[in-house]
C-alpha cells in the first residue's frame, strides 16, 4: 500500500517540510516519525529536540534553515523506508532544493546521505556513515553552481545511544562556517 494511503487510514499529515525558503542550509531527513506525521511538522518529536539543541550549540535559529526529509509520509511501524518508497517521493526533494537554492545541504541519516550523494554525482566517494559523517563535499548544482554536501548523523542516533551525542556536537561545528 502506497504510504499517502496512511493519512486517511490513520487521520495524519504529509510532511513536506519547513523553514527558510531562502535558507543556506537546508537538513534533509529520512522519513517523518509518529510525532511528524500527527503535526505535518518535521523533526518536532525527540529527534527535534536533539537537532534543535545541535542548531543552538552553534548560534543556528531554526527559523534561519530549511528542514524536510527525503520520503514525505510515515512508514508504518517507523521503519526505514524502501528503496521504491524514496524513488517515489525524490522528485518532490528535488524540486525543494531547486526552489530554496542551499548553499549547503547537510543529510541526517543513511538513507538521506545515500540519495543526495547519488543525486550530485558522488556516488563514487560513498561509504558507511559512520565513515562519512562530518566530511564535506563539493557538488554542483543546475540552478546556484555549487553546493556543500555534509553527511551527518540522524539525531535519533543521540536519542538512543546517549553516546553519539558527542559525534553529532562535534560534526555540527562545520556548519558555524556556512550560516
Amino acid at each position: 500500500m502506497p504510504l499517502y494511503k496512511e493519512r486517511i487510514k490513520n487521520s495524519v499529515f504529509p510532511v513536506i517540510g519547513e523553514g527558510d525558503h531562502y535558507a543556506k542550509i537546508m537538513f534533509v531527513g529520512e522519513a517523518p516519525g509518529k510525532n511528524e506525521a500527527a503535526t505535518g511538522r518535521p523533526f518536532c518529536g525527540a529527534s527535534g529536540k536533539v537537532l534543535d539543541k545541535l542548531l543552538e550549540s552553534v548560534g543556528i535559529l531554526r527559523k534561519d534553515v530549511y528542514v524536510t526529509n527525503i520520503v514525505k509520509d510515515r512508514p508504518p511501524m517507523n521503519r526505514d523506508p524502501f528503496p521504491h518508497e524514496i524513488e517515489a517521493y525524490a522528485p518532490y526533494l528535488d524540486q525543494q532544493i531547486k526552489i530554496i537554492k542551499p548553499e549547503t545541504i547537510a543529510t541526517l541519516g543513511r538513507f538521506s546521505m545515500d540519495y543526495i550523494m547519488k543525486k550530485f554525482g558522488l556516488e563514487n566517494n560513498l561509504k558507511s556513515i559512520s565513515q562519512m559523517h562530518g566530511k564535506i563535499f563539493d557538488a554542483k548544482i543546475a540552478t546556484s553552481g555549487t553546493v556543500k554536501i555534509i553527511p551527518l548523523y540522524h539525531p535519533a542516533v543521540a536519542v538512543y545511544n546517549g553516546g553519539m551525542k558527542d559525534a553529532l556536537t562535534k560534526d555540527f561545528q562545520i556548519l558555524k562556517n556556512f550560516k
